[in-house]
């Protein structure tokens, strides 16, 4: 009986973790799963931006982060709006590039030009996680879908571009 308990409570944790996905007409259960892993994924670096909104007065840094901001609140709510996406389970997981609760204290504790150097270190990571996320739905079906992927996978190979070379002058 306790075997059993343990195993039932093991699969509800693990059914939290599933992927509560799935094809519609419109989007196929990648799409769906790309977009509720990439919400959270955006707002953890509309985070990080806000964080530097604050604690830096670098304004290359300051432009780039609202500019990260800018653009990936609207892409929040594109997706939002795909038929079948849900509020993500995924919050909690490490996707690629996301920081740890840890990173982001590290984050938000620091100021001046080691804020500078971790806010672009840290971002360039979380970038590369988006660009892989991205590059699963670039051949997608539809249309929607593969375009933002593919603005994705664009427009943050040049924030990266960009992050390189600001850590080159600090």
């Amino acid at each position: 009986m306790k075997r059993l308990l343990l195993v039932l409570i093991g699969a509800l944790l693990l059914s939290g973790c599933a992927n509560s996905s799935q094809s519609n007409s419109e989007f196929s259960a990648d799409d769906i799963a790309f977009a509720e892993m990439m919400i959270p994924h955006h707002e953890q670096a509309i985070e990080m931006s806000e964080i530097a909104l604050i604690n830096t007065t670098n304004p290359e840094v300051l432009q780039l982060a609202q500019e990260i901001k800018d653009t990936q609140s609207p892409e929040i709510e594109l997706m939002m709006g795909w038929n079948g996406v849900q509020k993500s389970s995924h919050a909690g997981h490490m996707m690629d590039g996301m920081l740890s609760e840890s990173e982001l204290s590290d984050l938000r504790e620091a100021r001046g030009n080691e804020f500078d150097l971790l806010f672009l270190q840290s971002m360039i990571k979380h970038h590369e996680g988006a660009i892989l996320m991205a590059q699963d739905v670039a051949a997608s079906e539809n249309k929607d879908v593969a375009n933002l992927g593919a603005a994705i996978i664009t427009a943050q190979k040049l924030e990266i571009d960009a992050m390189k070379e600001l850590l080159l002058k600090n």
